[in-house]
């Protein structure tokens, strides 16, 4: 039997019923990867001989009567997290002999729950793109069509599911570097609520693993099935032990339905910034007919819906400021100069860009308040609702753009070119405020690409959209092999 696409929940349930054991599991897992990984190029650094250990481990384990959440289930993880003994670069040349000596929180929780570690995943240069390719481990290419990207930042782990590389991966999100490649490659991925998995150890080298307060990332889990979401997602959750204790516990409540009946769900399929794409709107309103033809209550436009003009210009002065405070830029005087000559109604994308390069504190502090608007606002909308369903990136995957100035690039849909960063608008509707996104296969593109949507729930109410997932799983199907 071949166990290439099986969930992590199928393969529990076969390694406790006896039928495989972890060791077959990861050397089936590591053959696939040496015979298809140099087409695919997801795993950068692979840890095969400590992965057989572990297998070894956890067969024994099992023997003794031992059943953890994960054990004996091959893995994978995203290159910027630490692992002891592996290289952690972020792309970054001037770092590729770079070895933390201890695991991040969330590799320790992996191998805790008894997970085996195959490796590590491609990213882009400091994790700063759409697409996975750096000088040092090269291009990763989309399983479905190999001269288009599986995404960023975490496209390597989303490729790697969708080529069975392993039956889970953990990933991270900014600028849906968890949602767009899953999009992408037609998996699932799980951005969590701010702050509900603690992020150490996944940190810019050479930076020292401590703790910290991240303004819009998180951490967070991909698999090929929403159920392995959840079952992911437990093992990640909680606060950091140096910071909280050991004895903290941290409890989710329940979703808020069981039955799609039950949901009520505001599609969005325009933004006002940029259009969608014709096959993104199509998976869109695919989804929205599922639920319609169930009984769900859906509407299309609220009241209550936080002005989404204010907060794409406010995530990308959060996204730009960020970005040039941990990777500064040199030009600093000309960026100031057009960032004074700006018109102050200048509300367009490309000046909230340029304005967040070149913030104060005090610019800071003012983006923090307003942000706290907006959080108000999502608070008021999902007294009303229960979900919001859209698009997570406006088109299916695109074609490799090496360009190096990314402000040069653009993205085509349907035919007409747009700025290429104005695309993250929709990964930033639920990054600003913090609120759970779950990524979900929603079809393919007239091109046979993977078509995904992302479902947006309350904050702290993880369990609501992850279930609205595995719901919508049964009702239009999940994740397909690539042909």
């Amino acid at each position: 039997m071949e166990w290439k696409f099986r969930s992590a929940e199928e393969l529990s349930a076969a390694l406790r019923a006896g039928a495989v054991t972890s060791v077959e599991l990861t050397d089936e897992a590591i053959a696939r990867i040496e015979r298809d990984d140099k087409v695919i190029n997801a795993i950068c650094v692979p840890d095969f001989d400590r992965a057989r250990a572990a297998a070894r481990s956890a067969d024994q384990a099992r023997a003794r009567g031992a059943d953890r959440p994960l054990l004996g289930i091959p893995v994978t993880v995203k290159e910027s997290y630490d692992i002891a003994g592996l290289p952690t670069t972020w792309g970054m040349p001037q770092h590729r002999n770079h070895v933390p000596v201890e695991d991040a929180v969330q590799v320790s929780r992996l191998k805790g729950a008894g997970a085996v570690v195959l490796g590590k995943t491609t990213v882009p240069l400091g994790l700063q793109d759409i697409q996975s390719f750096n000088e040092i481990h090269g291009t990763t290419n989309n399983p479905w069509d190999h001269t288009r990207t599986a995404g960023g930042s975490s496209g390597g782990s989303a490729a790697a599911l969708a080529s069975g590389f392993g039956a889970l991966s953990i990933g991270s999100d900014l600028a849906g570097s968890l949602r767009t490649p899953a999009h992408f490659c037609g998996v699932y991925a799980h951005k969590p609520t701010l702050g509900l998995a603690a992020p150490r150890g996944m940190v810019a080298p050479p930076g020292p693993a401590l703790p910290v307060d991240l303004d819009l990332a998180v951490v967070g889990p991909m698999a090929r099935t929403a159920r392995d979401l959840s079952l992911l997602l437990d093992v990640m959750a909680g606060p950091d032990p140096l910071t909280h204790g050991l004895a903290y516990q941290l409890t989710l409540p329940p979703a808020r339905h069981e039955r799609l009946a039950d949901f009520r769900v505001l599609v969005l399929d325009e933004h006002p910034f940029l259009p969608s794409g014709s096959a993104v709107r199509a998976g869109v309103n695919r989804v929205a007919d599922a639920l319609a033809d169930a009984g769900a209550r859906v509407e299309r436009r609220s009241s209550r819906l936080p002005d989404l003009i204010d907060a794409a210009g406010l995530y990308m002065q959060f996204l730009f400021s960020g970005s040039v405070a941990r990777f500064p830029v040199d030009a600093d005087e000309q960026l100031r100069a057009r960032a004074a000559a700006l018109s102050t109604d200048d509300r367009s994308l490309a000046a909230a860009q340029l304005r967040a390069m070149v913030f104060s504190h005090r610019d800071w502090l003012e983006a923090v308040g307003r942000r706290e608007f907006h959080r108000h606002g999502w608070r008021q909308f999902f007294t009303e609702f229960d979900a919001v369903v859209c698009p997570i990136t406006p088109t299916p995957a695109f074609p490799h753009d090496h360009n190096p100035n990314l402000l040069e690039r653009r993205i085509d849909i349907d035919g007409v070119a747009h700025p290429y960063f104005d695309q993250l608008v929709w990964a930033g509707l639920a990054t600003l405020p913090g609120l759970p996104a779950t990524a979900i296969p929603a079809g393919r593109s007239p091109e046979g690409l993977p078509v995904g949507v992302q479902l947006i729930g309350p904050m702290f109410e993880d369990r609501t959209p992850l279930r609205l997932a595995e719901l919508l799983e049964q009702r239009i199907g999940g994740f397909q092999a690539p042909n």
